[in-house]
């Protein structure tokens, strides 16, 4: 067998593999409509945990305030800031009853680590429903609570949202950003779907204070500084517990990094704790990524290579068509229609990222939350 015809066998072992795995996605997720279930008697926290966000603070909590729900309480958790974090919270506590503080002091042992902040946050919560967002991040809509809420039932005890990210006109890397979201969202979407989830994002998710002491919190991961939200959601999520949550009203917004470098480093914090995945999903994301790198160094070769392009342009087409139907569907439902023709480019770019991401990690190890 001759050096092109294996590359080509190759090429078409990739392909294969891409179009199972987006036709998965599309058949889960892209294609299922969202359900709004809006629930309003169920007592719930929403936790904030905040380190030096006063300004973020002053400009999104009013949003959490004015929450078209009866029953919630917030619990704002200051993690030694060093602005006027604290401050910021005291007024709005005086301003509304259902507000409380923890002050998280420095602390050798834990220093820099959110999960310990967070643990503090959830120990002083009235409530056993609990509702995760964070400072920089806005509801979209005055029924976000109802509509996360309203998910959780006697068999479901967690709920996992969509955190979106704002529209930056003419920035490739605010499409980059937001790309790299839609990607995530619909994976974590579809592999719940499909009884295997495996994370969630802090920014808009929610679970049971029961569950979580029963888990042991954070415990088996405290040492990782990230993780607090995809690293307890692969240890805890099963089938039969986790409900998704993607109705227009359940997304939250969040302010996207300004220059490559920063969402460069906050992508390495969360990349590496995918290495802390239980097997089945590391090997499932794994293969994901590497027929994902493996098609366009495949194609590129079996396009210079061989006689007959038009085989291998049949093959490149059809993966894309798949991959539009899957992403194009999806971006529609996540409110992402902008990236919808630039997907391949956009593509293309996250794959060489994520190998830059798992380079510099391989060499280096990010520290700290914030």
């Amino acid at each position: 067998m001759s050096f092109s015809t294996m590359l080509f066998v190759a090429f078409i072992a990739i392909v294969s593999i891409q179009v199972i795995y987006y036709l998965s996605f599309l058949f889960a997720f892209a294609t299922k409509p969202a359900e709004k279930r809006l629930k309003q008697n169920l007592p719930v926290s929403i936790i904030v945990c905040a380190k030096n966000e006063a300004k973020n603070l002053k400009e999104n909590l009013p949003a959490l305030i004015n929450q078209k729900y009866p029953n919630f309480e917030i619990v704002l958790v200051n993690d030694s800031s060093s602005d006027d974090t604290l401050e910021v919270m005291k007024t709005l506590k005086n301003q509304n009853d259902n507000i409380s503080i923890v002050d998280v002091k420095e602390n050798e042992a834990f220093w820099g680590n959110k999960k310990y902040a967070l643990t503090l946050g959830i120990k002083a919560s009235k409530n056993d429903f609990l509702i995760f967002t964070d400072a920089d991040c806005l509801p979209v809509s005055d029924m976000w609570l109802a509509n996360i809420a309203g998910h959780f039932s006697n068999a479901k005890s967690i709920v996992l949202g969509y955190g979106a990210y704002r529209k930056k006109p003419l920035s490739l890397l605010n499409k980059l950003i937001r790309f790299e979201t839609l990607m995530t969202a619909l994976q974590y979407f579809s592999y719940a779907i499909l009884g295997l989830p495996y994370m969630g994002v802090g920014r808009n998710m929610a679970y049971r204070k029961e569950l979580f002491f029963n888990n042991s919190g954070f415990n088996n991961h405290m040492h990782v500084k990230s993780g607090d939200d995809d690293l307890l959601i692969n240890e805890m999520a099963t089938k039969e517990n986790t409900a998704i949550c993607f109705t227009k009203a359940s997304f939250t917004l969040s302010e996207p990094k300004s220059s490559f470098n920063n969402w460069f480093y906050q992508k390495r914090r969360h990349v590496s704790t995918a290495r802390l995945y239980k097997v089945k999903h590391k090997a499932l994301l794994g293969l994901f990524y590497i027929s994902q790198l493996a098609f366009w160094i495949l194609a590129l070769f079996c396009f210079l290579i061989m006689d007959n392009w038009q085989l291998v342009l049949i093959l490149f087409c059809l993966r894309l068509f798949v991959q539009y139907a899957s992403v194009g569907i999806s971006s529609n439902k996540l409110l992402e229609k902008d990236l919808i023709l630039l997907i391949p480019i956009l593509d293309l770019f996250l794959v060489i990222t994520q190998l830059f991401i798992f380079i510099t990690n391989l060499i280096s190890k990010p520290k700290h939350w914030k």
